[in-house]
């Protein structure tokens, strides 16, 4: 009984962390199943707790969302110095936002005295505003506005659901990485609009950390989905708009310890767009004025 008793928090621990990082990866439980060629209905099973994983189905959605699999099952890795398991084990007691702020106050303490970033990077769920600020912040200021998604349809030479379809999450996270890569370097100075997925990516959220000033853009969920669908993008209505909402908070869970690593935030909801970008213009003049 004690057995049967741990291997139900196992498996409700497992299926909460694929949840999880699908969350992140913004991908539907439908298409995490055709991406790792699994049923949907055993993968609704897995994340509630109640199918019996093999390792080689953790493999395939870990392929699938680009995730290491060592991340999938929680597995320890060798600490560089003998005090990290003891900041490690007091950062899991603390709650994600907790650890966020942590996080914060680090980078912040550490990072004094470095060169003022030039570059200024805009983070957050699709709906936020981040592109009529932007462009709006960017147009201010004379600096050029750039949004990540137009790179990478540039690099791979067609548009971002081909890419998805003929490269995977794999194959997206690679161009991604290169096209932030390749922009920091060709504009010392600029406002990018970042994708809503990136900072599930800890590689390439960290090269948009250490080279912009980022910016979480932020809305509440009706907000969010009302402007998306404000944008012509009928999806919600076509899938349920009350399940798209669902996944829509789901996703905003998933990622919002991720957004708070961010060095500010602007709150978009229930705000006129000029009160909008003059607040950012604000948090923005010091990295983009001149």
């Amino acid at each position: 009984m004690v057995e049967q008793a741990e291997f139900a928090v196992l498996a409700r621990r497992l299926g909460d962390r694929v949840k999880r990082f699908r969350a992140r990866r913004g991908m539907s439980r439908k298409d995490l199943s055709n991406h790792a060629g699994i049923s949907e209905r055993y993968l609704a099973q897995l994340e509630g707790g109640q199918a019996n994983v093999s390792v080689n189905i953790l493999w395939l959605l870990a392929q699938a969302m680009d995730t290491p699999i060592t991340e999938m099952i929680e597995a320890e890795s060798e600490a560089s110095h003998p005090d990290l398991p003891l900041a490690k084990k007091f950062l899991d007691q603390l709650s994600p936002d907790q650890q966020s702020e942590a996080y914060v106050l680090l980078r912040q303490n550490f990072k004094r005295g470095l060169k003022l970033k030039r570059r200024v990077a805009l983070i957050g769920l699709r709906g936020a505003g981040k592109t009529t600020l932007g462009q709006a912040v960017a147009e201010r200021f004379g600096a050029p506005f750039v949004r990540i998604t137009s790179v990478i349809e540039q690099l791979a030479g067609m548009d971002m659901t081909e890419i998805l379809l003929s490269m995977g999450q794999k194959g997206y996270r690679k161009l991604e990485y290169s096209a932030l890569e390749n922009t920091v370097e060709g504009y010392p100075s600029m406002v990018l609009e970042a994708g809503g997925s990136l900072v599930s990516e800890p590689r390439t959220f960290e090269l948009l950390l250490q080279s912009c000033f980022t910016v979480w853009v932020q809305a509440s969920p009706e907000d969010h989905m009302r402007r998306v669908m404000g944008q012509g993008d009928m999806r919600p209505i076509a899938g349920q708009q009350m399940a798209a909402m669902e996944d829509l908070r789901t996703i905003l869970d998933a990622r919002r310890h991720l957004y708070g690593r961010a060095d500010a935030v602007l709150n978009t909801s229930g705000r006129a767009i000029a009160d909008s970008v003059e607040e950012l213009s604000r948090l923005c003049a010091p990295h983009l004025g001149l």
